[in-house]
């Protein structure tokens, strides 16, 4: 299995993955799997009857919306990150967390790098699939660079006005 970064509190910790992530065009094996929204359509009702734990693959272009029905039945939601400056995922994220109150995991897949750290749990993304080769401990000081923030965010802390406002 896949080991994966995951926020626990305000730290990180390695994680081995449950999740078997398949394709459209492959066989599904047993356990719990992440699927693309195409598949989980069609298969969904499927798989989530026999007892699996499912996630949903949501690439760039597909829009949140097309899983809004089903977010309470789903354990994750994984959001494609092709390159490091495609930022759609970062929307995906925060409409997730803030407009669908979606309690389930969130990962981020593809091209994940360290720098996006701090952003990327901003929005609500609490697993990564790292693509540079960091651990637990670069993704704890990446968050932990800034001190001030200046926008509310699905991760509540202050922004730096309210904190100057004693509030």
């Amino acid at each position: 299995m896949p080991t994966l970064i995951k926020r626990e509190g305000e730290g990180f910790v390695l994680a081995e993955d449950p999740f078997t992530s398949v394709a459209d065009d492959e066989m599904l094996p047993q356990g719990d799997l992440i699927i693309s929204v195409t598949r989980f359509q069609s298969e969904g009702e499927h798989l989530l009857s026999e007892g699996r734990a499912v996630g949903v693959r949501l690439e760039p272009a597909e829009e949140v919306e097309a899983l809004a029905y089903d977010l309470p039945r789903l354990a994750l939601v994984a959001l494609v990150f092709p390159k490091y400056r495609d930022g759609r995922g970062y929307t995906s994220a925060r409409l997730l967390r803030e407009r669908f109150g979606f309690k389930g995991e969130i990962r981020a897949v593809g091209e994940v790098l360290r720098e996006q750290a701090g952003f990327m749990v901003r929005c609500g993304i609490d697993t990564f699939a790292p693509a540079d080769g960091s651990g637990p401990q670069d993704w704890a000081h990446a968050v932990a660079r800034h001190r001030h923030v200046y926008q509310r965010a699905a991760d509540v802390r202050a922004p730096a006005w309210l904190e100057r406002e004693g509030g």
